[in-house]
């Protein structure tokens, strides 16, 4: 639902570049909210390797079979590599899986969701059905997923689930895989979330060759400008996947990179830290805010909601966030993430990403001003 005067959506957040020039400011100057990245980083295992990667990695092509990047995956996963392919961004490999998807049937999306299994789906002219989550939960995870009453052909699945931040346990997925549809599992979040691991879908793949898991290594390590994610699959199914693609769809940076990044084993811990420390300090500033509500997030994004003047939470009378997210922007350069390219979610919802402490002191600072509080 679309509020009038409102500029149409964004599909996807972090475009810091064109906003710095739209209000005459070098990017460094705009707070990034909208993207949903760890803030502090690359470690310096990655800025090494691109130094030393400078060389052979930018004259030669790519390694096609990307072996020591799918070792170095499999490796972290306990698989054999012919179970990885590395991809250029978690994205690529969301239209391949939806080739797949297209061929088995109708996909159930649930909503809101992130509109790019739409876009993919709408390459192989693949149907899909909204399944509406509610829009209520409480603090707590992970969580019981909602299961649906009939099992479909295919099922998407986002855990943590983008955009409402609930970890799903694994214990209510996996009665939906031996369902026998097709299920892809995009755990981009999962690496970020504290304890999220237990619950992945990876250590059930050998049972089930109808499962798919999406992986990507740009939120954990902030390296969205390198793309670089990988599928975990049945070896049949990604090498369907491998012959339909161009040539090195990964280049030789990002190829160089992985193993460097996934040899860094402290990282994890200090991403997940982070997302602890900075969700906790944030949530409650957050909450004493008028008009907004922060709903519970296992990571580190948070769903607001506009709250009615009164108290009232959500319904028709809560009033469009659009002008305070613009307000930030045009006023204050910090970019939240809009939220109307969700399925199901309109002007009333934000997604804000965590940032470090400084940048959550400057966000509240704005959200302060523009709410009408004294500083």
């Amino acid at each position: 639902m679309a509020f009038a005067g409102e500029p149409a959506p964004e599909a996807h957040g972090g475009n810091r570049g064109a906003v710095a020039r739209q209000l005459g400011c070098r990017p460094d100057q705009v707070l990034d909210a909208s993207a949903s990245l760890v803030p502090f980083g690359p470690p310096l295992a990655m800025r090494l390797r691109l130094l030393a990667a400078q060389g052979s990695s930018l004259r030669d092509y790519p390694d096609r079979t990307y072996t020591a990047l799918r070792g170095a995956l499999a490796g972290r996963h306990q698989l054999d590599p012919a179970w990885v392919l590395p991809g250029n961004g978690a994205a690529e490999l969301i239209t391949w899986a939806a080739r797949d998807a297209a061929a088995e049937g109708p996909s159930l999306l649930p909503t809101p969701g992130f509109a790019d299994y739409r876009r993919a789906l709408a390459c192989w002219q693949g149907a899909w059905v909204p399944w509406p989550l509610p829009l209520h939960w409480e603090d707590g995870f992970p969580q019981p997923f909602p299961t649906p009453a009939k099992p479909p052909a295919v099922l998407w699945l986002t855990n943590p689930h983008n955009p409402t931040g609930q970890l799903w346990s694994r214990r209510s997925l996996e009665p939906l895989l031996a369902a026998g549809g097709l299920v892809i599992a995009d755990e981009a979040f999962l690496p970020l979330v504290p304890g999220g691991e237990r619950q992945s879908l990876v250590p059930l793949l050998a049972r089930h060759p109808n499962l798919v898991v999406l992986r990507s290594l740009t939120k954990l390590y902030g390296i969205a400008g390198v793309r670089l994610g990988y599928a975990l699959a049945h070896p049949d199914r990604l090498a369907r996947w491998a012959a339909w693609r161009d040539p090195w769809p990964v280049n030789g940076l990002a190829a160089a990179l992985g193993p460097a990044l996934i040899a860094d084993g402290a990282w994890e811990q200090r991403v997940q830290d982070w997302v602890a420390r900075e969700r906790s300090w944030l949530v409650p500033r957050l909450a004493a805010i008028p008009g907004l509500t922060p709903l519970p997030s296992a990571t580190n994004f948070l769903l607001l909601r506009s709250t009615a003047a009164g108290g009232g939470a959500g319904g028709g009378e809560a009033p469009s966030l659009e002008p305070l997210r613009l307000a930030l922007q045009n006023r204050h350069r910090i970019l939240l993430r809009d939220c109307r390219s969700f399925d199901g979610l309109d002007g009333r919802w934000l997604r804000l990403a965590l940032l470090d402490r400084r940048g959550h002191r400057r966000l509240l600072r704005a959200l302060t001003l523009e709410s009408g509080q004294a500083p």
